[in-house]
């Protein structure tokens, strides 16, 4: 499976952007979104389950972003609103091969592949 994430970029706080991941290659049954701050350690933002659209998000993001997805193009959407500093970081996707339980998707560990990410930076 190959991901390309995409959709990054400079916002000032309160604003929005769109992230989009396009995936190729083999099905699969769970995608998260993830962030890393350099210096820190990459952390769970939203997952969603492939079949069904179960989905879950960080605390800190749960109002403000939304996970979605387009099965027939194979891409996932994380729509981030009222963004702020704080968010700024590497965004990655990733997928699981098989559908992770719900308790699981914020579980890196979880995931089989990752996607290059995108720089979303929030000034304030």
């Amino acid at each position: 499976v190959q991901l390309q994430a995409s959709g990054g970029g400079l916002v000032q706080a309160g604003g929005s952007l769109r992230l989009s991941c396009a995936a190729s290659g083999r099905t699969f049954g769970s995608l998260g979104w993830f962030r890393q701050v350099p210096g820190k350690a990459r952390e769970f933002v939203a997952g969603i389950q492939w079949s069904g659209g179960s989905t879950r998000y960080q605390d800190s993001v749960k109002g403000r972003f939304t996970i979605s997805k387009d099965t027939a193009k194979k891409t996932s959407y994380l729509q981030m609103n009222s963004l702020k500093p704080e968010d700024t970081a590497v965004y990655y996707c990733a997928v699981r091969l098989t559908r992770i339980i719900w308790s699981g998707l914020a579980d890196q560990q979880q995931y089989d592949y990752w996607g290059q990410g995108t720089q979303v930076t929030v000034s304030s």
